[in-house]
């Protein structure tokens, strides 16, 4: 029978330290859970505000999508089940459940009946339109009488 070893499987916490202190970003992304959150970008125009949400490896039916309230909330939750052909085992097997969860506050100026969201190339798409009285008025001259 082979041995495999896996090295580091146990990390020294005073490198995880220093690890998450140098890359503070990566305390962010992190749940309680260990698990990784998506990066997420929320782009701002004249009529919408577009939630990006890097996620790469997943299906369009993988994502839940509530509005409850003023509280727009992104969820996956995935279990992983791969039945095994007759004379396989698992010398390791890690995954086995992944599951995230990213909630935005909307502001009162957005329209909650219009959002629409895509799943393209990797990346979550959530399109949140702007009520018309929050969209800017165009400048217009007025003559003078």
């Amino acid at each position: 029978m082979n041995m495999i070893r896996f090295a580091n499987q146990y990390p020294n916490v005073l490198d995880r330290f220093f690890d998450n202190a140098v890359k503070g970003e990566k305390l962010n992304r992190t749940s309680n859970s260990g698990s990784t959150m998506p990066s997420v970008n929320v782009v701002e125009s004249t009529d919408a505000f577009l939630i990006e949400v890097a996620a790469p490896g997943y299906t369009k039916e993988d994502f839940n999508i509530e509005l409850d309230d003023d509280v727009l909330v992104l969820s996956v939750e995935i279990e992983q089940n791969k039945e095994l052909k007759e004379g396989e085992r698992y010398t390791k097997h890690e995954f086995l459940y992944h599951s995230f969860k990213r909630s935005f506050t909307l502001p009162e100026l957005v329209e909650k009946g219009q959002i629409n969201a895509k799943y393209e190339s990797g990346i979550l798409y959530v399109s949140i339109p702007k009520k018309e009285e929050a969209k800017p008025v165009p400048v217009r001259s007025i003559k003078v009488a």
